[in-house]
C-alpha cells in the first residue's frame, strides 16, 4: 500500500488559527489629549476548510501534509481598527471523502460534491476591543478580551469510493478481468489472490452516449468484517455503491457458501449494506456446459437476479450491462 498511487486514508494534525487580542487604547492625538476609549476588536484566527475537488480520485497529495496550522487572527489596533482575519486554509479533497476526530472517532465532514465547501475546524474569534466596554460609570475601561484559541487535534481523512456499481467478490473471482473488458480501466491482472488491494475505477459505456461508473473493490475474506485480509480498508468502499455485484467464479467449490460468505461479511460490517440491489454474474462460465449452468442457477437466490457471463469469450455482458443500467435507473420503492 505505501506505494501505491492511491491513498485513501490520512493522519493529520490540525490546528486553526488562534483569535487577535481586542486593544486596550485611548483615543490620544493634539486636538484630543483625554479622549475615550478605541481599542478595536481582535482578527479572527484561520478556519480549515475542506473543499471537493471531482478531479482528484485519491488523498495522494495530502500524503506528506502532516501538520496543518491555520495563520492566528492579529491583535486590534487603535482608533476601533479592526485586526487582519488570519488567511483561510483550504484543503481540496476528492468526493466521498470524510473527515473523523481521531481521538473520538466522530465523524466531523463529509464531501459529496464538486466545489462544495465546509468549514472543518473553525478559527478561533477575535477579542473585543475596550471601546465596547465603555459604560456611563466607566468611561475609560482598561478591560479588553483576549482572542479565543484554536482547536487542536489529530484528525482522519478517509476516502470512500463513489460509484454506481461495486464488484464484490473472493480473490481471484475475475473482477479485475470483468472490469478491464467492459471499461477503459487497465487494473492489474495475474493469478493469484489479492491482484487488487486498492480500488480501481472504470466508466462502462452505455447505449446511446451513457455511462455508468463500476469500480473494482479488492477482495472479500472469510473474516474481512474482524479486519481480516484487507477488512475494513476494503469494506468501507462498498457503502458508496449503489449497487453490488457479486462475482461468483463457475470453478468455486461451492457456489451458494461463497455468495453466502460475502453476504454475511458485508452484514457483519454494517447491516444497513444488506438493503442495496445486488446482482449475482457466475463469471468464467465458458467453463461450463448447459448441464453444469443448470445445476448451478438452481443454488441461486430466487429473490436476486443472476446471470452467466464470461470475460474471455464477452458472453453475456450486454445482458448485464443492460440490467444494471435498468435497476441503476429503476426508482426504489
Amino acid at each position: 500500500m505505501e506505494n501505491s498511487n492511491f491513498v485513501d486514508q490520512i493522519r493529520i494534525f490540525c490546528r486553526s488559527g488562534h483569535g487577535g487580542a481586542g486593544n486596550k487604547h485611548f483615543q490620544r492625538n493634539k486636538f484630543t489629549a483625554m479622549g475615550g476609549p478605541d481599542g478595536g476588536d481582535g482578527g479572527r484566527g484561520a478556519h480549515i476548510i475542506l473543499k471537493g475537488n471531482s478531479n482528484l480520485w485519491t488523498l495522494l497529495h495530502l500524503r506528506y501534509y502532516k501538520n496543518v496550522l491555520a495563520e492566528d487572527g492579529e491583535k486590534g489596533g487603535g482608533n476601533k481598527c479592526h485586526g487582519r482575519d488570519g488567511k483561510d486554509i483550504i484543503i481540496e479533497v476528492p468526493l466521498g471523502t470524510i473527515a473523523r476526530d481521531e481521538e473520538t472517532g466522530k465523524q466531523e465532514v463529509e464531501i459529496l460534491e464538486d466545489g462544495q465547501e465546509v468549514i472543518w475546524i473553525s478559527g478561533g474569534r477575535g477579542g473585543l476591543g475596550n471601546a465596547h466596554f465603555a459604560t456611563p460609570t466607566n468611561q475609560a475601561p482598561e478591560h479588553a478580551q483576549p482572542g479565543e484559541p484554536g482547536i487542536e487535534a489529530w484528525k482522519v481523512l478517509e476516502l470512500k469510493v463513489l460509484a454506481d456499481v461495486g464488484l464484490v467478490g473472493f480473490p481471484n473471482a475475475g473482477k479485475s478481468t470483468l472490469l478491464s473488458v467492459i471499461t477503459a480501466a487497465k487494473p492489474k491482472i495475474a493469478d493469484y489472490a489479492f491482484t487488487t488491494i486498492t480500488p480501481n475505477l472504470g466508466m462502462v459505456d452505455y447505449r446511446d452516449g451513457k455511462s455508468f461508473c463500476i469500480a473494482d473493490l479488492p477482495g472479500i475474506i472469510e473474516g474481512a468484517a474482524e479486519g481480516k485480509g484487507l477488512g475494513h480498508r476494503f469494506l468501507r468502499h462498498i457503502e458508496r455503491n449503489s449497487v453490488l455485484l457479486f462475482l461468483i467464479p463457475a470453478d468455486s467449490d461451492n457456489h451458494k457458501k461463497e455468495l453466502d460468505i460475502l453476504i454475511n461479511e458485508l452484514e457483519q460490517y454494517n447491516p444497513e449494506l444488506l438493503n442495496k440491489q445486488f446482482v449475482i454474474a457466475i463469471s468464467k462460465s465458458d467453463m461450463l456446459d448447459e448441464e453444469l449452468k443448470a445445476a448451478i442457477e438452481k443454488e441461486m437466490p430466487a429473490d436476486i437476479p443472476h446471470l452467466f457471463i464470461s470475460s474471455l469469450t464477452n458472453s453475456g455482458l450486454v445482458e448485464l450491462k443492460d440490467l444494471l443500467w435498468k435497476i441503476l435507473n429503476t426508482p426504489v420503492e
